[in-house]
């Protein structure tokens, strides 16, 4: 399909649904089709969907077999792609933690490392693993694996692991605590190096443009107002704004209608002094995007 726009997304785990539902929020939608198939139609014209793992995504990406795609900050470091992360997205964050067996009672990472004792590291992060333990001078042998790190000290195949952990719950059940944050993880949006220079361009532009629309719009409402025109001044000046409040004079009536969008956690507070300054008939809107 001439100037089609692919974006790949995970075909499965945490970071799955929250993709699939920011692409719907920026209004890209999938069009049923069967479960098991890999590309996915949407309700945008020469706009599909491709599933796939989510540590192939930033491989995909730097091919050019997508031209935009969703996952995990981790994944990206880890692959060496050359990719450009256009945005960090509100999901999916966590910390690649290197954790050992609770029985070790280690405190730090300078005891272990002046223990000299050499120790096995089960780790799906094979080149970030590499990266730290030569960082910080740890003797240590990789353990590779591609799934569950934390039940390899239990089996015996590792002495500690480097893996992503969100709460630590699992690490917990499995005798295991972080020693030491190696670095945050969080989902985000990334595409080609020179993704300007494509033919299909403007419309992976608009694409992001959405959804950066729909990351600025969270936690964020609109208010309408009614304000007298004596009281007009107080009022604006008691209201934060983006660049600032639309005012309206209603036909045949002495007051504005005022419009302004607010930060969520300051709504009770806002309306309280809009009231007190003389406004009425407030009303809070939702807001699906912001486009600037």
């Amino acid at each position: 399909m001439v100037n089609c726009v692919r974006i790949a997304i995970p075909n499965k785990g945490r970071l799955q649904q929250p993709a699939i539902e920011l692409l719907q929020m920026a209004g890209i939608k999938l069009i049923a089709v069967d479960e098991k198939a890999l590309i996915l139609p949407t309700n945008w014209s020469g706009v599909e969907i491709v599933m796939v793992r989510p540590e192939d995504i930033p491989y995909i990406i730097e091919s050019g077999g997508a031209d935009l795609g969703i996952t995990g900050h981790d994944y990206v470091i880890e692959s060496g792609t050359e990719v450009e992360e256009l945005l960090p997205l509100d999901f999916g964050k966590a910390r690649i933690v290197f954790a050992i067996p609770r029985n070790w009672n280690i405190g730090s990472i300078e005891d272990l490392i002046k223990s000299g004792s050499e120790i096995r590291i089960a780790t799906k992060y094979h080149n970030i693993a590499r990266s730290y333990i030569s960082a910080k001078g740890i003797r240590a042998r990789i353990v590779k694996i591609s799934g569950a790190a934390e039940i390899m000290p239990y089996l015996g195949a590792a002495d500690a692991v480097i893996d992503v952990m969100s709460t630590g719950t699992t690490l917990r059940l499995h005798g295991l605590e972080p020693l030491e944050n190696i670095m945050d993880t969080y989902a985000v949006l990334i595409a080609p190096r020179k993704w300007m220079e494509r033919s299909n361009s403007e419309k992976i532009e608009l694409i992001v443009t959405m959804i950066k629309g729909v990351l600025t719009a969270k936690g964020r409402k609109m208010l309408f107002m009614n304000v007298p025109d004596r009281a007009l001044g107080n009022v604006l000046s008691s209201l934060p704004a983006m660049l600032a409040p639309a005012i309206t004079r209603l036909s045949k009536s002495d007051a504005w209608e005022v419009i302004t969008v607010v930060d969520e956690n300051e709504l009770p507070e806002i309306i309280l002094r809009a009231k007190v300054n003389g406004a009425r008939d407030i009303v809070v809107v939702d807001i699906e995007k912001v486009v600037k």
